[in-house]
C-alpha cells in the first residue's frame, strides 16, 4: 500500500492548516475544561450540622458553621478558602408566622455572590460546563425567602475572618425583625481568647452602676492606656452580640496580629481585636477588653481605637504599623462609622485619657507618640435597627458644644475686617 494518497490528502494550504490547528486547540481546551471541575455526586451537611453553633430569637433558630478547606473541597470540589472567600453554612428554622428574608449586606457589606465565586472555575470555550458550574453554586447557596414553618439551609460566601468568625445575620419579615450574632470557630485557627472573654464576662466579679454620675466617675478612673502606651479612648456599653453586630455591619473583621499582644490591660491581652480594611489594606483597628464594670445590668467594654501612621498609603506589609499620632481623629471616625451601624442608641464623652497637645508631640525630646484632647467616647448599643436620628447625645462633657464654639471663634478671628 502506498502512502502517496494519504500524504496527498493531508496536504493543506497554510490557511487550512491554521484553521485545522485552531479547531484542534478549541477541541482540546473544551475537553480540558470539561474535565477540570466536576460537581460532587452528593452533598452531605451532617458534619457541618454536628459542629454548628446555634441561637434562637423568639420563634426562629439560626445554626451556622464555618467551612474549612476539607469541607470546601468536599462540597465545592475546590478549596474556596485559598481565594479569600470564607464559606459559611447556615440553617434557618422558621417557626414564626412570618415569611423571612435574609439581608446579605448585613452579614457582609462586601459579600460574594454565588456566580462571582463560581467565575474562577470557568474555562474558555466551555459554555455548557461553565453554565453547569454556575447552576451548582447557585443551588448550594442560601436562598430567600424562608416561608413560615419551614427550615432552610445553604451557603453564604463571606469575606475572610481570622481566628473567630463573628457572624451577623438579620432576618426581615413584614414589620418584624430577627437579629443574630454568632461567634464561630474557624477550623484550624480558632483563637480561644474571644470565648475566654465571653466566659470572663459571665463569671467576673463586677460593680453594677445604676447611678449615671457614679458610672461617669468610675469610667474616668479606669486606666488611661495599655501597657504599650496607646490611649484607651473608647467605652462600649451593651450586650456583646449587639456590639459585635454593629462592627461587623460596618466592615470590621476579627483579626489579631502579633503586635496586639504587646498591649495589656487588666494584666491580659485584648479579648477581641477587630480590624477594618480599605482597598485591601488594614486601615484601622480596635482592641477590646471586658471590664469589671456594668451599667444598669449591661456589660462595659474598654477599647483602644487607632489606625496606622500612613494609613492605606503605608504599603510595606512587613513593616510594623506605628500608631497615627492623631488618635482623636481615629476615635471620631469610629463614632461616625458606628452611627450607620443601626445599633448605636446613645453616646457621650468622659475624661480619662489625659490631654496631650500637638506641640508636645512635635517637641524633639518629648518621646510622646500621640496627641489627644483627653476624652473617651462612651457608646451605648441596643438591638438593631436604629437610624442616626434616633441617637441621643449625652452632654456629659460638652464635646460638640466645644467644637461649635471653637469653630465660631475661628470664624470671628478670620473675618474681623469684613
Amino acid at each position: 500500500m502506498t502512502l502517496a494518497p494519504v500524504v496527498q490528502a493531508c496536504r493543506f494550504s497554510g490557511r487550512q492548516a491554521a484553521d485545522l490547528t485552531g479547531m484542534l486547540i478549541i477541541i482540546m481546551l473544551s475537553l480540558v475544561g470539561c474535565a477540570s471541575w466536576q460537581a460532587p455526586q452528593s452533598v452531605d451537611d451532617s458534619a457541618l450540622r454536628t459542629r454548628a453553633t446555634s441561637e434562637t430569637v423568639m420563634d426562629v433558630t439560626l445554626s451556622a458553621t464555618v467551612l474549612g478547606s476539607d469541607d470546601s473541597q468536599r462540597i465545592f470540589a475546590t478549596d474556596l478558602n485559598i481565594t479569600g472567600v470564607q464559606p459559611v453554612w447556615i440553617e434557618v428554622q422558621n417557626n414564626s408566622s412570618h415569611t423571612l428574608w435574609l439581608l446579605r449586606a448585613g452579614t457582609d457589606p462586601s459579600y460574594f455572590s454565588p456566580l462571582e465565586v463560581a467565575w474562577p472555575l470557568h474555562t474558555k470555550f466551555n459554555k455548557k460546563g461553565n453554565a453547569e458550574i454556575d447552576k451548582y453554586f447557585e443551588s448550594i447557596s442560601f436562598t430567600n425567602p424562608i416561608p413560615p414553618g419551614r427550615t432552610q439551609s445553604g451557603i453564604l460566601f463571606t469575606n475572610r475572618h481570622k481566628n473567630t468568625h463573628v457572624l451577623n445575620v438579620d432576618l426581615l419579615g413584614q414589620q418584624t425583625f430577627f437579629p443574630f450574632t454568632l461567634f464561630l470557630p474557624i477550623p484550624g485557627e480558632h483563637d480561644s481568647r474571644i470565648q475566654e472573654g465571653m466566659n470572663r464576662l459571665a463569671s467576673m466579679d463586677y460593680t453594677d452602676y445604676q447611678d449615671t454620675g457614679a458610672f461617669r466617675a468610675a469610667l474616668e478612673q479606669l486606666p488611661c492606656c495599655t501597657s504599650a502606651g496607646d490611649p484607651v479612648n473608647v467605652v462600649l456599653v451593651g450586650d456583646i452580640a449587639n456590639i459585635g453586630a454593629a462592627f461587623i455591619r460596618r466592615g470590621y473583621r476579627s483579626q489579631r496580629h502579633h503586635i496586639d499582644d504587646r498591649h495589656l490591660l487588666f494584666n491580659r491581652t485584648a479579648d477581641i481585636v477587630l480590624r477594618k480594611s480599605g482597598e485591601g489594606v488594614n486601615a484601622s483597628w480596635i482592641r477590646v477588653w471586658v471590664s469589671p464594670l456594668r451599667y444598669q445590668g449591661q456589660p462595659v467594654l474598654l477599647a483602644q481605637s487607632g489606625r496606622p501612621k500612613g494609613g492605606r498609603f503605608e504599603i510595606d506589609a512587613y513593616k510594623e504599623p506605628r500608631l497615627h499620632p492623631d488618635v482623636d481623629e481615629s476615635r471620631n471616625l469610629l463614632i461616625q462609622d458606628l452611627l450607620y451601624s443601626g445599633s448605636l442608641a446613645q453616646m457621650g464623652f468622659v475624661r480619662g485619657v489625659g490631654t496631650i497637645s500637638r506641640e508636645t508631640v512635635d517637641s524633639a525630646d518629648s518621646g510622646t507618640r500621640y496627641h489627644s484632647d483627653g476624652l473617651r467616647a462612651v457608646l451605648f448599643f441596643v438591638i438593631r435597627p436604629l437610624t442616626p436620628s434616633d441617637i441621643e447625645i449625652l452632654d456629659w462633657v460638652p464635646f460638640i458644644g466645644q467644637r461649635v464654639n471653637e469653630a465660631a471663634g475661628w470664624y470671628m478671628e478670620n473675618n474681623q475686617g469684613e
